[in-house]
């Protein structure tokens, strides 16, 4: 049997998959399993690749099932999350949540992975909240919101870029200007 481990951090700089790793293979031996290890870091509130990717590969019979640090790092909502399940339960494939102890093999184990995933969306949605607060308030106390000016915001900006110097009308281009010898 082979496992897929999937690892997942935020866009977020200075954040690594080095902390999950250790306890997904841990576990992956202890249980007798061969497995490929998937890191997601560039992930996005909509799109995760790598996730999809180690989807069709299950899906494929690539790989019999999914371990996983937390069920955080899989997925984001108690929909999307109850979605998978219900899948990996109906085909008998591998969902393990390592540090959330969670085994979708018993009845124990989906429970408590549907009551982690509604704390999981709660978080999110507090931290959203009190996020949209914050900003409201700000600007409410007139503070300029967004990125920080720089040192090429202190005068008018040239409207005509490296190629827009050699472009003819109608934006065709140009070969740019020959130097004399």
């Amino acid at each position: 049997m082979k496992a897929a481990i999937y690892l997942r951090v935020s866009k977020q700089r200075g954040q690594e998959t080095a902390n999950q790793e250790p306890d997904c293979i841990q576990y992956a031996k202890a249980q007798g399993l061969d497995y490929d290890i998937f890191r997601e870091n560039e992930s996005t509130r909509k799109t995760r690749p790598v996730k999809e990717k180690v989807l069709e590969s299950i899906r494929r019979g690539e790989y019999t099932g999914i371990i996983m640090w937390k069920l955080d790092r899989w997925g984001r909502s108690v929909a999307e999350l109850s979605t998978e399940m219900l899948e990996f339960i109906e085909h008998k494939w591998l969902y393990v949540s390592v540090r959330d102890n969670i085994d979708l093999s018993g009845a124990g184990g989906r429970f408590y992975a549907h009551i982690l995933a509604a704390f999981a969306e709660l978080e999110r949605d507090i931290i959203r909240e009190r996020t949209l607060a914050g900003l409201e308030r700000a600007k409410a106390a007139g503070k300029r919101l967004g990125r920080p000016s720089g040192s090429r915001d202190k005068g008018p900006r040239r409207r005509s870029g490296y190629w827009a110097r050699w472009a003819g009308p109608a934006g065709t281009k140009q070969s740019p200007p020959v130097k004399p010898d």
